[in-house]
């Protein structure tokens, strides 16, 4: 299937699948974004949700509906198997359409969940080093890998032998490397991933990047340790600052109550918690710091980010 010639994609990405946006046929000039009070009207563009029976496209539907993005119509797309299953949104019953390369005619603005070969068919400090060690949870690979954990966590306590399906591993009261398949160079596919899209985000594609993923038993929040490196001395009070002051980002520092982020705390927030955030001792110069983030990876690693971008579209 060959995407619309008139699309254009702007792509988000989450841990182990691809999101993405796209302004298809709309002709509304980008504006910057405002707070939207009003969905369903004539004179709003038309939605499509593509991969709308999973985890991350469930949460498109929730976020949509929070924030009272304006629609005139809206496609619930998924693959053919799910075809033909019913969903209810704000109070409209909408039945899911295969997704085809004609799904998009009289779309303006598409949603992308589906997988990173899916979303690529259809679809402020110089740094010179980042380290980095995720620890990334169930949802990441998807609503299944989240069934299957609570699934697990119930048998052990039962003393069952665990069900692995998505993994093939215990999950439950576990971690282990992530299991994105390994590459010649010893990085798994998800360890390089992260590795391009932050020269990506960054617009550098000389930035130096190293990555150590690890899929943790939490279910919907990721986490990171962080280690940077400046090309500038970057004091950690200016850091801190820097960060309360940064849109959708809450800074966690509690150091005389040893209260960080955690991904229980940011499960089902928009914001991306920071903490722990301290000068590297092992570089001179303040020329290093030491960071730990905590971010639902559903709502603010896919869904959130992307209706953001849409309201930017309206």
């Amino acid at each position: 299937m060959q995407s619309p010639a008139t699309a254009h994609r702007h792509f988000l990405s989450g841990t182990t699948a691809s999101y993405s946006l796209s302004r298809l046929n709309s002709t509304r000039p980008i504006r910057t974004p405002f707070s939207v009070r009003m969905s369903l009207r004539e004179d709003a563009p038309s939605i499509a949700v593509v991969g709308v029976t999973g985890a991350v496209g469930q949460e498109f539907l929730s976020v949509l509906s929070d924030r009272s993005f304006p629609y005139r119509s809206i496609k619930m797309l998924a693959s053919k198997r799910s075809a033909g299953k019913k969903y209810t949104f704000e109070d409209n019953e909408y039945v899911v359409e295969e997704l085809t390369a004609d799904s998009f005619k009289d779309v303006d603005i598409a949603l992308f969940s589906a997988g990173g070969s899916i979303s690529k068919e259809y679809g402020p400090i110089a740094v010179l080093r980042m380290v980095v060690s995720t620890y990334q949870a169930a949802s990441g690979a998807g609503a299944a890998a989240m069934e299957e954990l609570e699934l697990q966590t119930r048998e052990v306590l039962e003393g069952k032998r665990p069900t692995c399906n998505i993994f093939k591993q215990q999950y439950a009261f576990n971690l282990f490397s992530h299991n994105a398949p390994v590459l010649p160079n010893g990085y798994n596919e998800e360890e390089m991933k992260l590795v391009k899209e932050t020269r990506k985000i960054w617009n550098d594609k000389d930035v130096k990047v190293t990555a150590t993923c690890i899929r943790v038993p939490v279910m919907r929040a990721h986490a990171e340790s962080v280690n940077l490196q400046f090309a500038s001395p970057l004091d950690e009070n200016e850091a801190r600052d820097i960060l309360k002051k940064a849109p959708g980002v809450v800074v966690v520092d509690d150091r005389a109550g040893n209260r960080f982020p955690t991904p229980l705390e940011v499960s089902n927030k928009d914001d991306v918690a920071v903490g722990r955030i301290r000068q590297d001792e092992s570089q001179d110069g303040n020329h290093g710091l030491d960071i730990f983030v905590c971010g639902d990876q559903i709502r603010k690693g896919a869904a959130l980010n992307a209706v953001q971008i849409a309201e930017m579209l309206l």
